[in-house]
């Protein structure tokens, strides 16, 4: 359980940095760009851990196979990541960071939907708590210097397309396993990005060799490392005991904006936080407590 433990405590803290790392890179550079490097790299890195579970797993791609994986690329990188950055650039990096720690509240509805996984009393209890901690967050009736109300949306946009990647995922990760399929749809997703970006004239390489460093640890550390590191937790344990490392973001995130970029945390950051915890605990608990029940049933 140490490893464990070890793989989650790291997993949060790289997530956690996420946000500021994206802010301080996307005020040199474009947000398709940033998009586009930190998940073609990540990707790439991955991919010889994929390739090692597809061979130990004897599993045969087909081209159909490849045809989903794009699908779920798509949702995942010029979709909700996309938003994800720029919404970054159009909010403060802890309201940015807290507000896409609530996917799990969109996978749950998506997956009422399109699995047959259900809603149940706890999830809409899960759900209504979710809700009051962005409404706290955001506090829309005053927000905050440095939010705004087209960043909010941005990064309601980006969790709702991490929920419904996170959904498609699950229904093809039985096959091919979490990491190939990762690893896949990276790649995938961001050269669909690429096209998007040839078409629209965004910058591709410019500007990476004034921003090395910054781009380095996004891409290496933040994606390739991060995921890598979830992913090991997962393997160790369980997808639920994994899950915790985004239980731990929200409250690592504001710290690191604080620090790092002098940010300021208000009585409703604070609240908004404390309710997106509660949210997550009684959701990881729940699933905790579905496993239990399942395993009882079929020992």
């Amino acid at each position: 359980m140490k490893k464990v433990y070890f793989f989650v405590v790291l997993t949060a803290f790289l997530f956690g940095t996420m946000e500021v790392a994206l802010k301080l890179a996307g005020s040199e550079m474009d947000s398709f760009q940033l998009t586009f490097l930190r998940f073609m790299i990540g990707g790439l890195l991955l991919l010889p851990f994929a390739i090692a579970e597809i061979k130990r797993n004897h599993v045969k791609l087909e081209l159909k196979d490849f045809a989903y994986l794009l699908y779920v690329g798509v949702l995942g990188i010029p979709l909700s990541m996309l938003f994800f950055q720029m919404g970054v650039m159009h909010s403060n990096a802890s309201t940015a960071s807290v507000l896409i720690s609530i996917n799990p509240l969109f996978t749950m509805i998506f997956a009422h939907f399109m699995t047959e996984e259900k809603l149940t009393k706890n999830n809409v209890i899960v759900l209504l708590i979710g809700l009051l901690g962005i409404i706290f967050m955001v506090k829309p009736w005053h927000m905050q210097e440095g939010n705004t109300v087209l960043g909010v949306i941005l990064m309601l946009l980006a969790a709702l397309f991490f929920g419904l990647y996170t959904v498609a995922g699950k229904i093809s990760v039985q096959k091919m396993g979490i990491m190939a399929q990762t690893s896949i749809s990276f790649i995938l997703g961001s050269l669909v990005l690429l096209v998007v970006m040839l078409f629209m004239g965004r910058p591709i390489t410019s500007g990476i060799v004034d921003n090395w460093l910054v781009v380095a640890y996004i891409s290496i550390f933040v994606t390739g490392l991060g995921y890598y590191c979830y992913f090991m937790a997962i393997k160790l344990s369980d997808a639920t005991t994994g899950s915790i490392a985004f239980f731990l973001k929200p409250a690592i995130a504001p710290v690191m904006a604080v620090i790092v970029l002098g940010e300021s945390i208000l009585w409703n950051t604070y609240i908004g936080i404390a309710l997106i915890l509660a949210a997550s605990y009684l959701n990881i608990r729940g699933k905790r407590k579905e496993a239990q029940l399942n395993e009882d049933h079929h020992p």
